[in-house]
């Protein structure tokens, strides 16, 4: 690119959005309101305290953001939209804080970044029937952005299932390479474009992006040494075990025969069982973990079992294997509490899935407009 695109962040966590757009770019401006999140910011970003406002996006001045970004990025607080929470949809008090941060784009008037990218949950999709998706397609609309959206497993990049939907929106149509299929236009996406009223459904952009290359890690290979972590004491493990229904001891089971070393992650979560909610515990050895969560509320925090030699143990995944499981480099500081690292990595936006969208599309997209208002 022949200069630096700027961006700002809102509810910027540890800066993982920042991380992945990568060295093309420069924050012109970051929020967040968790003090913790905020020195975590702080601690891996020089110059932080230059642009880096703590605070509830409610109570910021649209005067302290700098004018002319060229993309605003916002992960917005996801509970209200997960599956896993209340489903409250934008009406809901964490993920209202949208509209603190969509008010400071309108007031930016014509000098708003020519792109957004908004990203959340895929219960964004579904949340009140479509409704919440409408409304938000609304609100780029009403402000002269067309948009569309894609829906991207990161275990396309790491070991980890964690689908989250992206909308990205732009104010000045796409260059042609820029459209077409994609694999992360999945079904939802398909069905949320088709639910849109049509003058919404006019806007839409139809993204493209190549697929990326094959992932060539697994969850065992971004593990810690075993001499380097606490494991937990055998009676934790057969507790962890009878909580297992007879599906998932048979996984348990099938890894045992094989004598080899075998990986995988656990979650428990409650299941109806003769119209009885139960606890249960659920294990997977496809060599991917489950999504993390932080540590507070819905599933518990992600547990891995190891199975060797045929004997079983357990332990609690480790601050520094969920911030790699983020895509985040081991130098990356982290909290020194594992439940504060833990909250600010599973809270975070996956760091490789950001570089494919500002490679495959934020960067063309905005080289090209810039090109455009050059000739």
């Amino acid at each position: 690119m022949s200069r630096a695109l700027s961006f700002y962040e809102f509810f910027a966590g540890g800066g993982m959005a920042r991380l992945g757009l990568g060295p093309a770019w420069t924050c012109a401006f970051a929020n967040d309101f968790d003090p913790l999140k905020a020195a975590t910011y702080r601690a891996n970003f020089e110059g932080a305290a230059e642009h880096f406002h703590e605070g509830d996006v409610w109570a910021i001045d649209p005067t302290a953001l700098p004018p002319h970004a060229d993309l605003a990025w916002a992960s917005s607080p996801c509970q209200d939209f997960s599956l896993a929470g209340a489903r409250a949809g934008l009406a809901g008090g964490r993920s209202s804080a949208f509209f603190g941060f969509w008010r400071l784009i309108q007031a930016l008037g014509e000098a708003a970044p020519r792109a957004v990218v908004i990203e959340n949950v895929s219960g964004l999709l579904t949340s009140h029937g479509g409704a919440d998706f409408t409304a938000l397609c609304q609100a780029l609309a009403d402000q002269g952005y067309a948009f569309g959206a894609l829906e991207i497993d990161a275990a396309r990049f790491t070991p980890q299932s964690r689908p989250r939907v992206f909308v990205i929106a732009t104010r000045a149509p796409p260059a042609p390479g820029l459209t077409g299929e994609s694999p992360f236009q999945t079904r939802a996406v398909r069905e949320a474009h088709a639910r849109l009223p049509e003058h919404l459904a006019r806007r839409w952009i139809w993204w493209r992006g190549a697929a990326p290359a094959a992932r060539n890690t697994d969850l065992a290979a971004l593990l810690e040494p075993d001499d380097a972590v606490a494991w937990r004491a055998p009676d934790k493990t057969a507790a962890l075990l009878a909580l297992m229904a007879p599906q998932h001891l048979a996984k348990i089971e099938v890894a045992r025969r094989t004598g080899a070393r075998q990986v995988g992650a656990v979650f428990r979560r409650m299941r109806v069982e003769n119209g009885q909610r139960v606890q249960r515990a659920e294990v997977r050895f496809d060599g991917l973990a489950g999504c993390l969560r932080t540590p507070r509320g819905g599933s518990s925090r992600q547990t891995l079992v190891v199975v060797e030699h045929g004997q079983v143990r357990s332990r609690l995944v480790s601050p520094r294997e969920g911030a790699r499981l983020m895509g985040l480099p081991d130098g990356y500081a982290l909290p020194p509490a594992a439940t504060g690292a833990l909250h600010v990595v599973g809270d975070g936006v996956v760091v490789p899935v950001v570089r494919w969208l500002s490679e495959q599309i934020l960067e063309p997209l905005l080289a090209r407009q810039a090109a455009v208002a050059a000739e």
